[in-house]
């Protein structure tokens, strides 16, 4: 699979982008960044030079993904997505050397104008809904939502609600998979 990149996106020299990459219209990846396979970079979207992007990842309109961003494979990004990368910014402060890590693992999605306040991890297919804002980590197959975002609820790989019973256990309605909820963690049960 070949990428396509709209005549209207910047793509610095340098940057690397995996087979199968889309990027659209007006978007612009710096020089260092490093995405992988089969990814969508939607209309809008800025890529810095410390970013990492897996493989089969989606990214909607107008994100940016700044320096200090690393999102792992099969993520999705809702349009409008706020990243951040300093805590404390100040437009005459430079901060450059306080950048705080921000990592998105596999299967996440979040929802149209979420925002992740750096220094955050947000674990393995969790979900954060729309308008939420992420200031602290978000543990694996949580359900987020609010403002600041909490959890609500579990979700499966499918991305259905879980409902435990009792003893903390919870099938996916959309697939064969099983789940174990105990002391606030979430992990799927191997068949």
């Amino acid at each position: 699979m070949e990428q396509t990149i709209h005549p209207s996106a910047i793509v610095d020299q340098g940057a690397q982008l995996g087979a199968g990459t889309r990027v659209w219209h007006f978007a612009h990846i710096c020089a260092g960044a490093r995405i992988g396979t089969g990814c969508s970079l939607g209309q809008n979207v800025f890529v810095g030079n410390d970013v990492w992007i897996g493989d089969k990842v989606k990214i909607q309109n107008n994100v940016s993904v700044y320096d200090a961003v690393t999102i792992e494979d099969e993520v999705f990004c809702g349009p409008s997505v706020v990243f951040t990368n300093v805590h404390n910014p100040r437009a005459a402060i430079v901060r450059k050397h306080e950048y705080r890590p921000t990592v998105v693992q596999r299967g996440a999605s979040l929802g149209a104008n979420a925002t992740v306040v750096c220094g955050v991890t947000i674990g393995r297919y969790a979900f954060v809904g729309a308008g939420a804002v992420v200031t602290r980590d978000v543990p694996d197959f949580a359900l987020m939502a609010g403002v600041p975002a909490r959890r609500i609820g579990w979700i499966s790989r499918a991305g259905a609600r879980l409902n435990p019973d009792r003893y903390g256990l919870a099938h996916c309605p959309l697939g064969d998979e099983r789940y174990q909820v105990r002391d606030g963690i979430c992990t799927e049960v191997v068949q």
